[in-house]
């Protein structure tokens, strides 16, 4: 079917453009292009339509004259036919102009035939989604309808793991010491004597961390078994009471019995400082990192544990520097999505320089301290077996508190420990450092 636009039902009441534009002449006489295009609604259209049809003319001078007296609106009385819904009165070469002319508009009518089908009723059965045992044993299902079974529908989903926000963190950074051509670090031994815990990595035995207020010591086995052989012990004793390799040393008494006692390790140096004893003899440059626990007999808060972990990093080569810990540094946090990093002289018994490290998180609105580095001493690397000009970069961070920021934890028993509400675990998303 066919019905007109608001252009077409105008042409309806006023008439057409063309037949518009020669009445207009009839009355004026013969008349400037200008004022037909000023005083005619829609002329442009009524003059070309006038001129097609044979019914104007125009002058050499844009007067234009009518060459016929009187002239038949057809395009209106098709209109009204097609208004009438009379569309076989019309031909299909004038409605085709007309939707071309935009005065009329094709509609459809979609219909539907309602029969009544084999199930017809004037009522709703309720169908059963369950076989009871008791319509088993009373017969009623024979007489009942039940649903039909969707085979394709999910159904409720299992309960299943979910990984903990600290192994998602875990996860995203060993990915990126990966990518930065890391390789890693067996820290396999919770369990590390004193001396490789402290004596090995330069830490004088009277040193504070060294006491039973900071370190956790093993009752059983209270000592290690034995220390590696080569020569190692010696010079760790050297370093320590005499100084060598350009040091003075602590210039104290050093005793085998403290060296030997068993610690929970206090962190994961420990292992490194192990891994470049074993690569000593037959040193190559290597890059290696660790993420692992250690433990501190510190006082618990919102902050702080017993038990954590420590990501650590360590680069090994000859002729590096400083610049070059930097550079890996910045490096590694602006993949953490940390790119606003700061630096602050420090101590460490086993490093020089030692640099605090800062970053800046939007979140927080403030700079905070994410971790420590250094370059590892000459005493602790050529008492380990390290050649004569080998320069080690190292720096370690806690695993919790990238992922208390992360997930937005402010306190860290809500992040571990019996605290923990295991639906946090099942709704935390996938970490992303960006």
């Amino acid at each position: 079917s066919w019905e007109l636009t608001g252009e077409g039902n105008d042409i309806v009441e006023k008439g057409s453009y063309e037949v518009l534009v020669h009445e207009y002449i009839s009355k004026k006489g013969p008349t400037p292009l200008a004022d037909i295009m000023k005083n005619v609604p829609n002329s442009k259209i009524g003059f070309s339509k006038a001129m097609a049809n044979g019914w104007v003319k125009k002058g050499a001078t844009n007067v234009v004259t009518n060459v016929v007296d009187t002239v038949s609106d057809d395009v209106k009385q098709s209109l009204i036919l097609i208004k009438n819904k009379q569309y076989n009165e019309v031909s299909q070469e004038k409605k085709n102009e007309f939707k071309k002319r935009k005065l009329i508009k094709e509609s459809s009518m979609t219909v539907f035939t309602v029969l009544k089908g084999e199930e017809f009723g004037m009522s709703l059965t309720k169908l059963e989604t369950e076989l009871t045992p008791e319509m088993i044993e009373t017969g009623s299902w024979k007489s009942l309808q039940f649903k039909s079974y969707n085979l394709d529908a999910k159904g409720v989903r299992p309960p299943h793991g979910s990984l903990h926000p600290l192994m998602k963190v875990r996860d995203e950074i060993r990915a990126i010491f990966l990518a930065m051509g890391f390789s890693e670090m067996n820290t396999g031994n919770y369990i590390e004597s004193s001396f490789w815990n402290f004596d090995a990595l330069f830490q004088p035995q009277q040193h504070p961390a060294r006491d039973a207020h900071d370190t956790f010591f093993l009752t059983k086995p209270a000592v290690a078994v034995s220390l590696p052989k080569c020569g190692i012990v010696d010079r760790v004793e050297e370093v320590h009471s005499k100084g060598a390799y350009g040091s003075l040393g602590y210039n104290c008494d050093w005793l085998l019995k403290d060296a030997l006692k068993n610690v929970l390790r206090t962190h994961t140096t420990a292992n490194s400082a192990r891994f470049l004893y074993n690569i000593g003899p037959k040193f190559q440059p290597v890059k290696v990192f660790s993420i692992d626990k250690v433990y501190r007999n510190e006082t618990l808060d919102a902050t702080h544990l017993a038990e954590f972990h420590q990501v650590e990093g360590i680069v090994a080569d000859y002729g590096i520097s400083l610049g070059h810990l930097i550079g890996v540094i910045n490096d590694f946090f602006c993949r953490m999505g940390l790119p606003r990093v700061r630096f602050k002289p420090a101590y460490n018994p086993y490093t020089e320089p030692s640099m605090e490290i800062f970053c800046y998180h939007i979140g927080l609105g403030k700079w905070i301290e994410v971790g420590n580095s250094g370059m590892f001493r000459p005493e602790m690397l050529r008492s380990l077996g390290l050649p004569p000009g080998v320069t080690v970069l190292g720096w370690g961070l806690s695993l919790e508190r990238p992922a208390m920021i992360k997930f937005g934890f402010d306190n860290i028993r809500e992040l571990v420990g019996p605290r923990v509400n295991l639906r946090t675990i099942h709704d935390n998303p996938i970490c992303r450092f960006n």
